[in-house]
């Protein structure tokens, strides 16, 4: 632009004109460049050209470059830092790590109190019981009387010994399947030599009744009572909940493996099992005794086996029963089954903790609000005798079980 005005300058003095037209002739030539060359402007201004300096990244730009400029990318939030772990407990040294586990056993035990009749006393509370463990009292922590089912097993003598022994235990038997419930669970099984488990549990009353009508034809004339109480323990405690033995037998053992000591142990040694015991025979044994054929031998041995029936039905909180007639059971096991369903169920944690495997004595007794023997009176006003019946013991269970 200087260059152009220089130039018009000079030629305007070459020419020598002084006169105005003529000095207009210069001037519209010289606006006539500026208007038709846009660019002399733009190169004239003192603004750097695009491109001579690159544009700086604002601080939240950070991403890939272009021709234009960095893609801005937004920052992430900031998130808390997380919680430091808890600090674990220093260890002394010296101190061997270990956990401490406490074992509170819970004893059960069920408890019948009935009049001398039999009747059963009901409506007793929590607070009529009093159980005593090796003489200490014990606290009860759950009461309750409720009819439920029973699980059982019905042990039959089945040997070739006489018609009449027979003839009662399928009497008995019968009886005693006539009265079950749908909700029962019963097994059967018959001994003589050995025992044979002709059915297992099962709430099929007609399963139960066909394993009774195959003992028809015995087979021994060995009535081994102690080998066949043992073996059905066993089987029966692996079972959960309480569990009975109907033991439909003459009570007489004639060639059993264990003694009768070894079975008594086994009995104190299975928990929450009870034993009703009906003796089979009774009419044929008195008979025999009234015309003089019995001798001294045979009638100390039918001494002992009532005696060995009462005392498996007493260490187990049952009963013993011994018919003369056919007529008396039903009248027995709907006793039976009313001592069954109707029973008080009390538990407690006894305050001897020890797991020593000892043989520890029961004793439950029946009191009065004012804690004085318990009265029971009849309609009539008149004092009632009744009687407790519950398991003499239990033995408790040892540390390695």
């Amino acid at each position: 632009m200087f260059f152009v005005e220089r130039f018009c300058v000079e030629w305007i003095k070459k020419l020598k004109f002084s006169s105005p037209v003529f000095l207009t002739i210069p001037l519209m030539m010289l606006a006539f460049l500026l208007l038709s060359t846009p660019g002399l402007l733009a190169q004239d201004q003192s603004q750097p050209a695009a491109g001579s300096q690159k544009q700086e990244a604002p601080p939240e730009a950070g991403g890939p470059q272009n021709d234009v400029g960095p893609y801005a990318i937004p920052k992430k939030k900031e998130e808390p830092p997380p919680p430091p772990p808890p600090a674990k407990p220093k260890k002394v040294e010296g101190m061997p790590d270990y956990s401490i586990k406490v074992d509170v056993p819970l004893v059960n035990v069920d408890v019948l109190v009935t009049t001398k009749d039999g009747q059963f006393i009901p409506g007793l509370k929590k607070e009529n019981f009093r159980v005593y463990e090796d003489g200490v009292p014990q606290p009860i922590s759950n009461f309750n009387q409720q009819e439920a089912p029973i699980t059982a097993v019905m042990l039959v003598e089945f040997a070739s010994t006489n018609y009449w022994y027979l003839s009662d235990a399928l009497n008995a038997s019968y009886t005693f399947a006539s009265g079950l419930k749908k909700e029962d669970w019963v097994a059967v099984v018959s001994y003589d030599m050995r025992p044979y488990i002709m059915v297992d549990f099962t709430q099929d009353k007609r399963a139960i009744l066909g394993a009774l009508n195959m003992l028809r034809i015995p087979g021994f004339s060995e009535t081994n009572l102690f080998d066949s109480v043992y073996d059905t323990l066993d089987r029966i405690d692996r079972l959960e909940g309480h569990k009975y033995v109907i033991l439909i037998s003459s009570g007489r053992d004639t060639f059993s493996k264990i003694n009768l000591d070894q079975c008594l142990k086994k009995i104190k040694a299975t928990s929450n099992v009870t034993i009703y015991a009906i003796s089979i025979g009774r009419a044929l044994r008195e008979m025999a005794d009234a015309r003089g054929m019995v001798g001294p031998i045979m009638s100390t041995d039918f001494l002992q086996a009532d005696n060995q029936m009462n005392t498996f039905a007493r260490m187990t909180g049952g009963r013993a029963y011994f018919p003369r007639f056919a007529g008396e059971l039903p009248e027995i096991f709907r006793d039976i089954a009313a001592d069954i369903r109707n029973e008080y169920n009390i538990a407690y944690h006894p305050t001897n903790t020890k797991l020593d495997g000892t043989y520890r004595k029961l004793k439950v007794e029946v009191v009065g609000p004012d804690g004085s023997p318990l009265k029971v009176k009849d309609q009539k006003g008149k004092d009632v005798k009744y009687q407790v019946i519950a398991r003499e013991g239990y033995t408790a269970k040892h540390q390695v079980e």
